[in-house]
C-alpha cells in the first residue's frame, strides 16, 4: 500500500469525522457558520481523500 493511499484513507477519515460533527452540531442548534465551516472543510477532505485513493495505482513490487 502506497503512502497516497494512506495520506488518502486518512484524508477520507478526518472527512467524514468532519462532516458528521457539523450535521450534528447543524441539527442541535449550534452556530450556522461554524456548522457550514465543519460541512465544507470535511466535504473538502472527503472528497479530496477519494480521489487520491482511486487516481493511484496499486503497484506490486
Amino acid at each position: 500500500m502506497s503512502l497516497k493511499r494512506v495520506l488518502g484513507l486518512l484524508l477520507t477519515v478526518a472527512g467524514l469525522i468532519g462532516l458528521i460533527y457539523g450535521a450534528m452540531d447543524l441539527t442541535s442548534g449550534g452556530v450556522a457558520r461554524a456548522s457550514l465551516v465543519y460541512l465544507v472543510l470535511g466535504g473538502i477532505f472527503f472528497f479530496s481523500g477519494i480521489g487520491l485513493i482511486r487516481g493511484t495505482k496499486d503497484e506490486a513490487l
